[in-house]
């Protein structure tokens, strides 16, 4: 509406659609409708995962979390919407429905391409499903903006792995920014899989994850810069999990000079 000009001769609100605004806590996820406020549905995820405090107070401004809905973030399809990083890599799926019944996949294969999904004329984004916290896993989301408040990420990575005994039992990983729409890193996850989580390991996926995504330029980064911000994410990852904390705007503490 805003940018092609296009005019609609109806609009229709499903924000007050009653069954859309429930958020369902079941032992081992959210049932979270479309039209809940990316407020609510951040604040229940916050709830379970501690740790996205941070991610989710610099999605957008307040007054667009409070007015703007999780559906309507991941049924847009933009490549830089920051939600679909994290869910992709929480293991999220979505509930399409029409008259003909529902149908429900993982979020990652909701698009087909650019702001374009499998969603059929008939059908609405009704619900997503996001799996509660396990015990084992080691999650992080990196948005990466020109300003650190109110902006739009040029990259966003959100990482979860699980590592037992010293080796990458399983890997999820969401990426934004990166590609035409929001992707899983599936080869990334493949390599590190299995593997000891050492630097050497790490080394290696961050060629892998820059190998595996073909960015664009635009206002807000170059190719280049985001093919390389990519690595240094996950190198970042591989910091903290080794208890590294002055990297980042969120742990960094300015120490009085004498």
């Amino acid at each position: 509406m805003t940018k092609q000009h296009r005019e609609f001769a109806e609009i229709i609100d499903l924000t007050q659609v009653a069954e859309l605004r429930r958020i369902d806590d079941q032992p081992d996820h959210f049932f979270i409708g479309a039209a809940v406020t990316l407020t609510d549905a951040f604040a229940t995820l916050e709830s379970d995962r501690p740790q996205l405090h941070a991610f989710v107070s610099r999605f957008a401004s307040l007054l667009v979390r409070n007015s703007g809905t999780l559906g309507g973030n991941i049924a847009n399809g933009s490549p830089i919407g920051d939600s679909m990083p994290l869910l992709i890599a929480l293991g999220a799926r979505v509930v399409l429905m029409s008259r003909r019944g529902r149908r429900e996949m993982p979020l990652e294969q909701l698009y087909t391409g650019y702001r374009t999904t499998v969603m059929a004329a008939d059908e609405v984004l009704a619900f997503v499903q996001v799996p509660k916290a396990a015990p084992a896993e080691a999650l992080k989301v990196y948005k990466i903006s020109k300003r650190y408040d109110d902006d739009i990420s040029a990259v966003c990575l959100a990482i979860k792995l699980h590592i037992g005994q010293g080796v990458v039992a399983r890997a999820s990983i969401g990426a934004g920014g990166v590609a035409a729409m929001p992707s899983r890193a599936v080869q990334t996850e493949a390599f590190l899989t299995g593997r000891p989580w050492t630097l050497a390991t790490v080394q290696g996926a961050m060629a892998v994850l820059r190998a595996e995504f073909s960015p664009i330029s635009d206002m807000r980064a170059s190719s280049a810069y985001r093919t390389e911000v990519l690595g240094n994410l996950l190198q970042r990852y591989w910091l903290e999990s080794q208890g590294v904390r002055q990297i980042n705007l969120e742990s960094f503490v300015l120490e009085e000079r004498a």
